[in-house]
């Protein structure tokens, strides 16, 4: 069987877009071309790849398995060509980031517009997304994580300091009802939490005490999946919650919340850039490598 490596990249870019009329913009193709390439790939392979409907695209489980083995190859052969490319001149074309919600640093907004302004021909697409996947499959040329949570394979270039969970209220939720003077007190309290998503029990509050780290279960009398919320229900009196340090050090600094149970919050390694290992680094993101550890020195 002749591999038609044509149709090969076009099924990739489907699974990537999960959409034909996506991939048929990308490609400055009409829609109906797409799905004639995808078509006659099943054809030749015997095997459907792909689930249409009205509404949305999805792969079949052979489709999956196809894109799980090509991904990778593909990103390669285009980091081939952006390579080959950016000997003409500065490096260029599309960088694609996964970023954890919680990556203050990173998220702030003058760091990312640095970097535009000194890489102009290199655009930015970032999803804030707490969800873990495979950047690779997913067709994400890096991603930005807590250190703790990257996978041993993969390169990793720090782009924080270490980071801290902190436990939070407002002056007025102490007056009312008093800090708890250990975590497991906490059992006692009105608390918000956190979880990714629906469906997903609450994150466990991560404490350390005599070197050992320990969680808590508590019981939140309110959970959502968004840390600005959080912050605003914990300001107006809520109850106490739980996060990174850096995203309630605004409030601390306006008096609006405080810190509690501070003893048993230890450092911890922070966030990092992460990419897999290739021969031949893509230029667009080897120059975000160069520009972070430039700026974050």
């Amino acid at each position: 069987m002749n591999p038609d490596l044509n149709a090969l990249a076009v099924f990739t870019l489907v699974a990537e877009e999960r959409s034909f009329r996506a991939a048929a913009d990308r490609l400055g193709v009409t829609r109906s071309a797409v799905s004639q390439t995808i078509r006659r790939l099943e054809e030749i392979l015997g095997i459907a790849l792909v689930q249409r409907t009205t509404r949305s695209v999805s792969l079949t489980e052979a489709g999956e398995r196809l894109n799980a083995s090509l991904a990778p190859a593909i990103a390669e052969i285009r980091i081939a060509i952006e390579t080959t490319a950016s000997l003409r001149g500065r490096p260029r074309g599309l960088l694609r980031l996964a970023v954890s919600s919680i990556a203050e640093t990173f998220l702030a907004g003058p760091l990312l517009a640095g970097f535009t302004s000194a890489c102009p021909d290199i655009q930015l697409d970032i999803t804030v997304t707490d969800e873990e996947f495979d950047i690779v499959t997913e067709g994400y040329d890096a991603g930005v994580r807590l250190g703790e949570v990257i996978e041993q394979d993969m390169i990793a270039v720090p782009v924080s300091g270490d980071q801290r969970q902190s436990a939070v209220c407002s002056p007025s939720y102490l007056e009312r009802f008093g800090a708890p003077g250990h975590p497991r007190e906490l059992a006692a309290h009105r608390c918000i939490g956190w979880r990714p998503a629906p469906k997903v029990a609450p994150y466990r509050w991560e404490f350390g005490e005599g070197g050992k780290e320990f969680a808590v279960a508590v019981s939140p009398e309110i959970t959502t999946n968004d840390m600005a919320l959080m912050i605003k229900l914990a300001i107006a009196g809520a109850g106490i919650t739980f996060g990174m340090e850096e995203s309630f050090r605004p409030a601390i600094e306006r008096g609006e919340l405080v810190p509690i149970l501070e003893e048993y919050c230890p450092r911890f390694s922070g966030f990092y850039l992460y990419y897999p290992s290739r021969r031949n680094l893509a230029p667009k993101l080897r120059a975000l490598i160069n520009y972070l550890r430039a700026n974050l020195a």
